[in-house]
């Protein structure tokens, strides 16, 4: 699928979100949290609505809302068939498994059809990374220093590793940096790969949610993390008879 080429030159805050995987308390509490932070008007979805959690319909249901730009993830992939279940691991494709099930036609059709990349302004916006779309982790800096070259816009935000990090080139070098609760990310002149971490299932030993909002005004990006009720959303998932293993990483942020 090719890239969707987007464009508002109008200021606006956009809330970021990414890996929201199917954890409707994580997204709820992001979306009641970035009201405190100065509020958003439009949404930027990194994928992966779906997978992993308890509540796929709804939270495709609440982010749609919003009418998002959004690229598609390899969990919102595997739930339509796109992707074959037998590439993920058996707690993954279990719990894809049990999505696909609760998912109705038309959540399918609009999750098959989402794009890979974006280009809006002068961001890409992409799952994995610019390179690979649905499957690479830009999780190191020679990942990031391979991908600059497969992307002509001055900045990409991507998810998948459900971490929140940022890339900076710089020269013939890639910095690299982690970004912590309350950080501000001023955009200057030095391209950049941007990870705001994950709302349903962080990967970073710290089990809040996380988002970013960018002011497109200031030229800023801000990380947030929220506390949201991880027992009510690992009941459900119990409930369900989802993998304990994916039950007890909320916990921990693992």
């Amino acid at each position: 699928m090719g890239v969707v080429l987007c464009y508002n030159p109008v200021s606006v805050r956009y809330l970021i979100i990414a890996d929201v995987h199917s954890n409707l308390e994580a997204l709820q509490t992001v979306l009641e949290a970035a009201k405190d932070h100065g509020g958003f008007e439009r949404v930027w979805c990194l994928g992966d609505i779906v997978g992993y959690g308890p509540d796929p319909v709804a939270c495709l249901e609440l982010v749609r809302q919003f009418d998002p730009v959004c690229v598609c993830g390899n969990h919102d992939q595997a739930a339509t068939g796109k992707i074959d279940v037998g590439d993920f691991n058996a707690d993954a494709a279990m719990a894809n498994r049990w999505t696909s099930d609760m998912l109705s036609d038309e959540d399918k059709r609009y999750l098959v059809n989402l794009p890979e990349k974006i280009n809006e302004d002068d961001f890409m916006l992409v799952h994995g990374s610019p390179r690979l779309p649905v499957w690479e982790y830009i999780a190191y800096a020679f990942t990031a220093a391979d991908n600059f070259e497969h992307f002509s816009t001055h900045y990409c935000l991507v998810g998948h590793t459900h971490m929140p990090f940022v890339f900076e080139e710089d020269g013939l070098m890639v910095n690299e940096g982690y970004m912590s609760d309350g950080d501000m990310l001023r955009l200057g002149e030095k391209r950049l790969i941007i990870n705001s971490g994950s709302v349903g299932q962080p990967r970073d030993h710290d089990p809040r949610a996380a988002f970013g909002i960018y002011d497109s005004d200031k030229g800023e990006i801000y990380h947030y993390r929220v506390e949201y009720d991880v027992k009510t959303t690992q009941a459900k998932m119990e409930k369900a008879g989802l993998p304990v293993a994916l039950i007890n990483r909320l916990k921990f942020g693992v």
